[in-house]
């Protein structure tokens, strides 16, 4: 059927026959043009039919069954068969190379990996891809523990090193009884953020962020050159630890977020209300002063109220407004005053591996989930907000290591 034949039938169907008539019309159309590609091949090696090209090394030897892949799917073809003379009489198969790039199965591969990592299961790709040849549960696994330890080399082997990193946040993700993974992720001064690297371990334990924090420091992540490092994170002593031992001294900011919850805890629900404006204050004022004015009026506000949630807030101290006291704009404390970046990214990480409810560490499988994960959910990052301030912070980072420097 040519194109004629196809748009005098397309005009004669109902609306709803459109586009299945056109698909199937295609189809033939890529097959027809595959059979030719096949035949110029073969023309190219033996000659045209009936007129063997003299002295040539191969010829035609009939055709055979076989199969290529189009449009996801496999469909049984009649291939041409070429035999080339060898020294001694004998002769050989030749396998021609548009045969061999019909059948290359990059593109159903790829197909099936779009689905995985848009959270189709294993067992569900049938239903995706009904008519690929490739759908089974045990043939996707197979493709998965492939491609999926190559991904994790290529985020491994990623090129971190960077001039201008300023912040760094640290966060520990249960993903199963005695399995969690520590990530890292950073935000240079352009605005631009970016996962890192992760760990696997029992716990968020002490040596995991070490292990995490010195591979980071090996593969050339550092604070921009003559600043201390802002570490953000959620108060854990692993994740202090780990930062403290790779990069001396950083900065550390302690989550707002993460305080607020934990003395909400302790609070009457009468009182949520009174600490949620302090937290607000907090959160909105600019400048060592006003912050430290701030902190103490929510330590007054405690006083009385909770003997645990004082000891709470005593217990962060001024890591609560370390980034206040570094004099930046309070455009800045929108994403560096909490751990919410991190936090949400993990959040968007659990929406790809949500339907996995094994993780079979003999086999890698966490590490390659992971590291699908988190590429996926890098992709969708935009820059900081207020990240035009970014130099600002630079500057106090560089003013708090002279300082540093300066009493040493």
């Amino acid at each position: 059927m040519n194109e004629y034949d196809v748009a005098k039938r397309l005009m004669q169907a109902e609306k709803s026959e459109l586009g299945a008539i056109f698909r199937d019309w295609m189809r033939g159309m890529a097959r027809h043009t595959l059979l030719r590609v096949f035949e110029a091949e073969t023309q190219a090696l033996c000659g045209a039919l009936y007129r063997p090209a003299e002295g040539a090394e191969c010829y035609r030897a009939g055709s055979a069954p076989g199969s290529v892949l189009n449009e996801g799917r496999k469909e049984e073809v009649r291939r041409p068969r070429v035999r080339r003379q060898k020294e001694g009489g004998r002769t050989e198969e030749v396998r021609l190379q548009t045969y061999e790039a019909a059948q290359e199965p990059g593109h159903l591969e790829a197909m099936l990996l779009r689905a995985l990592c848009a959270g189709v299961s294993g067992r569900e790709q049938k239903n995706v891809y009904p008519h690929s040849p490739s759908n089974s549960k045990s043939s996707v696994s197979r493709l998965w523990m492939r491609e999926g330890a190559r991904m994790l080399e290529e985020f491994r082997a990623r090129d971190i090193r960077r001039e201008d990193w300023l912040a760094l946040m640290l966060d520990g993700v249960r993903l199963a009884s005695e399995l969690w993974a520590v990530v890292a992720l950073a935000v240079a001064q352009d605005g631009t953020k970016h996962m890192l690297d992760f760990e696997i371990g029992a716990s968020e334990n002490a040596a995991v962020a070490t292990a995490l924090c010195e591979r980071l420091a090996e593969r050339g992540f550092a604070p921009k050159q003559g600043c201390r490092l802002l570490c953000v994170f959620d108060g854990a002593k692993a994740l202090r630890k780990a930062a403290k031992k790779v990069w001396r001294d950083p900065v550390f900011q302690r989550c707002l977020a993460h305080k607020e919850r934990n003395l909400r805890k302790r609070l009457s629900k009468r009182h949520w209300g009174e600490m949620a404006a302090l937290m607000s204050r907090l959160r909105k004022v600019q400048g060592a002063q006003d912050a430290r004015e701030a902190l103490q009026a929510l330590r007054t506000f405690l006083e009385g109220k909770n003997a645990e949630a004082r000891a709470s807030l005593a217990e962060a101290g001024e890591e609560l407004i370390a980034l206040h006291l570094l004099e930046v704009p309070n455009t800045l404390h929108r994403n560096l005053l909490s751990t919410n970046i991190i936090e949400n990214s993990i959040r968007n990480m659990r929406g790809k591996i949500g339907r996995v409810t094994r993780w079979r560490e003999e086999t890698d499988q966490p590490r390659r989930w992971l590291t699908m994960a988190l590429t996926e959910t890098e992709k969708g990052f935009r820059k900081l907000a207020g990240f035009q301030d970014l130099p600002r912070l630079a500057e106090a980072l560089a003013r708090k290591n002279k300082a540093m420097a300066d009493a040493a």
